[in-house]
């Protein structure tokens, strides 16, 4: 007999104390589920409830086929049903199979015998449903051989795959031979050989040769039809070859379970799934389902139980612990002081059962580095973003990556052990990819197991509990409390812990004293981060702190004085950036060690002279452009930063031309700049610091500011490797490309002229003919992606028509308030290159196949985009106002099989102004306006199609 839950519901008495069984009286609180009372009628042991034993016979099958039989509807939420013990072998054969090996049919209580436990509650969840119909749905694809399920320890990857491997089991029909490995921790080939051997139901006749045991199981493997293999918690890649599994087409498929993605990438899992932690909801339910209370729980308790839930952060391994662990417990003070232990990691329960499982794979990182790097994440708070940049300089300042002597190869060995960690599950990804900010985020409970390590093996002290003096004991060794909340640290406070060697407190923001005494016994102190507080002096205790590797102080805007520096010749990174120091330190030459200096000029519009030759070891120098709000670049001499032989990342302002030029010749092999921001010229105008801000998130950057680069017409030399190009206010430029021999800079992607009043083209027809005949394959602007003109009133034409073939890479065109540009893509006869013609470039075709957006607003005298047509088949905005002489757009349409035009799959918007323009202009096929027009806003935001259906209303009225 099969029962809805509606009809089971009839079996239950609800009265004003609660849910009563009509069979045998027995009492369950208001909040129990059907599910636990049809285990109360099932008849089954050991789930929590008590046994009916007066239930009919038909109503206790029917609810022990909901709960545990074939028919049992699943309404799948994510696999809590784990077993982490891996110690022992669990097997599984199938239920009926004839072995062709030597090996005895099973019967039905063999079948019995080896089946794998079902689930104990019903479960449900829309992401382990697709999951499991994802899995299911790839079997049956005769391209997937092998497939991947993923995950952090305890979150469901083995329970999944039980839900799998009993639906494979009831389609006898389909799917006729499914064997389970749980793979033990001592993996080893031949120890796999005997689990598939046993599992097949074979003697395997060598002992001793792999080879040969490999043959003998790919040979039973072939004489089955259609096997699966289901390995459980594998650690590590294999050759399935050589273990004997024939993955292949009509052979054996596989599908593996695994913390490791490296795995899975390893093992060619053609189709990967990742079992992601439990939202709330599903996670508050299976924590009330697994509590199974008796009792009824007052409201405070039931709140205390919803902080026990989230404090497990989804992971359903934590959940039902601690469910089980409450079960029976009513009592508000044994809950709050549940609570109260775990946050500090103290419940018995969750340190034997949860945090063995986690540790496991940190034991498994082997390698010393990634261990330490995965237990710093420990000393950020709960549920935090860290920032993967920040994390690295702090892992590069503590000497956790050391013996590189690039600081471009100390980022990419960092990214490389966060991507590890994050492969194997010990660290979650939160990229925020639009703004370009890679994090990386640590789950509570691993967080948790993380900080249990640490302090068994190195004493830490983290978040509120540094208010507390009494807790600054001597073996401390890492203190960090960020995003804290306290005021001061008085000069009482002098704690004695000569061991401490980091102590992390950014972002307090309301931080504003730190008396003189606190770092007077600190004198292992490594690292220190004050950033982003409000402290107006750092006490001169700090000179004396002789250990110091890392002193950071960025954005700490209140601070106006730093003691000397001159005892710190340990110190490899200091930023004092976005600060308003009134001097630079004292006796910054003696920091001979330093990598890493970033900082503003403070009061000063020059950088001190003599200073930078002594740091000979600096791999990154910035200059800092604000102070005090106001942007003012500090000038640098082109000599001195020549000193810095070791500099990769430089970023600086030279206010002469000769200057920058006289550094750029000092470039040679021995120079690996691989990050650079030049500010050229002399600033004098601030309105203007958010155009030079306008800076991309590329990594080579010259702005060339304010002066007359026909005066600098002598020196040709050019960073060839240029990324973008910003020219503001400069004056009597001509021809920008016949000064600054940009034919040289080919990995040139973006362009920026901004109101350059003089200045009449981007490029000469002479300059053009001599550098473009014949093109190069990897010519000037190959690379180019964006191009903007803003306010070059004396500017008539952008590019050449024949440039068109280099201009595959342009995704931007943007030209504004350029009162007498005529033309965009010229084809006059003076541009024209060798034997083309106008009207033979006229009647051509260009393809633009990148180009997105195209931006056009404020041009008076504007008569022509481009005479020939134009194929841009990724566009996506195209923005047109104030162009009143722009009779005609060359930009065609993809043709439909009809030979009507139909609008490019990309686009999104025509924004126009006025109207008058767009029924006015003309396109290359008749109807293509008509097609547009669903895509066409005016200036006003409303849409032209709405304004057609309004007149036509009203003319209809």
């Amino acid at each position: 007999m099969v029962l809805s839950d509606d009809q089971f519901q009839a079996y239950v008495e609800e009265n004003d104390v609660g849910k009563k069984c009509k069979f045998c009286g027995h009492l369950f609180a208001f909040r129990t589920s059907i599910s636990r009372i049809k285990w109360h009628w099932s008849g089954t042991k050991g789930h929590g409830a008590a046994i009916c034993r007066e239930v009919p016979k038909d109503v206790q099958e029917a609810a022990f086929l909901a709960m545990e039989g074939a028919n049992k509807k699943c309404r799948i939420r994510a696999d809590w049903l784990i077993n982490v013990d891996n110690k022992t072998d669990r097997l599984v054969k199938p239920v009926a199979e004839a072995s062709s090996s030597g090996g005895h049919t099973p019967n039905k209580s063999d079948a019995r015998e080896n089946a794998l436990p079902t689930s104990s509650s019903e479960l449900a969840g829309k992401t382990f449903e697709e999951n499991k119909n994802a899995i299911l749905s790839w079997l049956m694809n005769d391209e997937v051989l092998c497939i991947g399920i993923y995950g952090m320890g305890g979150v469901g990857k083995t329970s999944l795959m039980k839900h799998v491997y009993y639906q494979l089991r009831k389609k006898s029909g389909t799917f006729h031979h499914v064997y389970w490995i749980s793979i033990p921790q001592d993996f080893s080939i031949y120890k796999l050989q005997n689990l598939i051997a046993r599992c097949l139901g074979i003697h395997l006749s060598n002992e001793d040769d792999e080879i040969l045991r490999a043959q003998e199981l790919s040979e039973a493997f072939v004489m089955k039809l259609q096997p699966f293999l289901i390995l459980d918690n594998l650690w590590d890649t294999f050759d399935p070859e050589k273990v004997g599994i024939p993955v292949q087409e009509k052979g054996c498929k596989l599908i593996l379970t695994t913390r490791s993605l490296k795995v899975c990438r390893g093992m060619g899992c053609l189709q990967k799934i990742k079992v992601e932690p439990l939202p709330w909801e599903e996670a508050w339910t299976l924590f009330r389902e697994r509590f199974t209370h008796d009792v009824v729980i007052s409201p405070e308790v039931e709140q205390i139980a919803k902080s026990v839930t989230r404090k497990c952060a989804g992971l359903p391994l934590g959940i039902i612990t601690m469910a089980e662990s409450m079960r029976g417990v009513s009592d508000l003070h044994e809950w709050r002081n549940t609570l109260e232990k775990l946050k500090k990691s103290e419940v018995r329960d969750m340190k034997d059962k949860v945090f063995p499982s986690l540790r496991f794979s940190y034991d498994q990182l082997g390698d010393l580095a990634q261990q330490q790097c995965f237990l710093y994440c420990a000393l950020f708070p709960e549920d935090y973003g860290i920032s993967r940049e920040d994390l690295i300089g702090y892992l590069i300042d503590e000497g956790i990556i050391e013996g590189i002597d690039s600081r471009q190869a100390e980022f990419d060995e960092g990214h490389t052990m966060l991507n590890e960690l994050e492969n194997v599950c010990l660290l979650e990804s939160c990229d925020d990819y639009n703004n370009g900010y890679r994090s990386v985020r640590m789950h509570g409970l691993i967080r948790d197991m993380a900080c249990q390590i640490l302090r068994m093996s190195s004493p830490i002290m983290v978040g509120e509990e540094l208010r507390d003096v009494d807790k600054w004991k001597e073996v401390l060794t890492r203190v960090s409390w960020i995003n804290g909340k306290f005021k001061e640290i008085p000069s009482s406070h002098s704690p004695r812990c000569p061991n401490l060697s980091t102590l992390l407190l950014p972002y307090n923001y309301t931080l504003r004293f730190i008396g003189y005494s606190f770092f007077k016994h600190l004198n292992k102190l490594k690292v220190l981060d004050l950033s982003e507080t409000n402290i107006e002096l750092l006490p001169d205790s700090v000179s004396d702190l002789e250990n110091l590797s890392a002193l950071l102080l960025k954005g700490c805007k209140q601070l106006r004085h730093v003691p000397s520096l001159k005892k710190l010749r340990l110190l490899k990174r200091l930023d004092l950036s976005d600060t308003v120091l009134v001097d630079v330190p004292q006796d910054m030459d003696y920091l001979s060690n330093l990598r890493y200096l970033k900082l503003n000029g403070c009061s000063q519009k020059e950088f001190p002279p003599g200073i930078l030759p002594q740091l000979y070891r600096l791999q990154f120098f910035a200059l800092d452009d604000w102070v005090q709000g106001q942007y003012a670049p500090v000038t640098v001499e082109g000599k001195e930063v020549a000193c810095l032989r070791k500099l990769e990342t430089l970023e600086c302002h030279f206010e002469c031309f000769s200057d920058f030029i006289g550094y750029l010749k000092s470039w040679d092999g021995t120079l690996s700049l691989s990050t650079y921001k030049f500010l050229v010229g002399q600033w004098n105008d601030n309105k203007d610091y958010l155009r030079v801000l306008e800076f991309s998130g590329r990594s080579r950057k010259v702005c060339l500011y304010n002066f007359n680069i026909n005066c600098n017409r002598s020196s040709p030399f050019f960073p060839c490797d240029i990324q973008e190009l910003v020219i503001l206010r400069c004056t009597d430029a001509g021809s920008l490309c016949d000064v600054l021999s940009l034919q040289y800079a080919i990995e040139l992607e973006c362009i920026k002229i901004q109101l350059c009043y003089r200045m009449e083209s981007l490029l000469s027809s002479s300059w053009f003919c001599s550098t473009l005949l014949p093109p190069p394959s990897d010519g000037i602007f190959s690379h180019l992606k964006d191009f903007h003109c803003h306010g070059c009133s004396s500017m008539k034409k952008l590019f050449p028509l024949a440039l068109l073939r280099n201009l595959a890479n342009l995704e931007l065109i943007s030209v504004e308030e350029c009162h007498k540009m005529e033309e965009i893509i010229a084809t006059s006869v003076d541009w024209v290159v060798g034997e083309e013609s106008s009207s033979s470039c006229s009647s051509s075709e260009f393809d633009l196949p990148n180009l997105r957006r195209l931006n056009l607003v404020y041009l008076p005298k504007l008569k022509s985009i481009c005479s020939a047509k134009l194929i841009c088949g990724s566009l996506q905005k195209i923005r047109v106002r104030d162009c009143p002489k722009l009779k005609r757009i060359p930009i065609c349409l993809p043709v439909l099989d009809n030979g009507q035009p139909s609008p490019p799959p990309s686009l999104e918007e025509i924004d126009v102004d006025p109207k008058e323009w767009w029924e006015s202009v003309e396109w290359d096929h008749p109807n293509t306006k008509d097609v547009l027009l669903p895509f066409v806003v005016l200036g006003d935001g409303s849409r032209v199609s709405d304004c057609s259906k309004k007149m036509k209303t009203e003319e209809e009225t």
